[in-house]
């Protein structure tokens, strides 16, 4: 469920309600019961990075033999080229 933001057009009292897309917008203030006006939210919902939708805090990293260039091969780390044709 979204989250809306309200001012009071009296009071000037900004206020959040947490409420489904379908529900009617509060039209009172809490506080003085006065005539409200809806704000356009600053904060985002979601925020898409990366190349592309699968780019989230929850991605698995890449191993650190990716990341520094050096062969998987456990061999190369001791020296031998025989793999990688060096």
């Amino acid at each position: 469920m979204p989250t809306y933001e309200y001012e009071c057009l009296s009071c000037k009292h900004k206020f959040e309600v947490l409420q489904s897309i379908k529900a009617r917008p509060v039209s009172k203030c809490p506080q003085c019961s006065k005539k409200v006006r809806k704000l356009i939210s600053s904060t985002a919902g979601f925020i898409f990075k990366g190349p592309g939708f699968y780019a989230t805090d929850y991605r698995k990293t890449d191993s650190p033999s990716k990341k520094t260039g050096v062969a998987s091969c456990p061999k190369a780390q001791e020296g031998c080229t025989g793999c990688s044709g060096k």
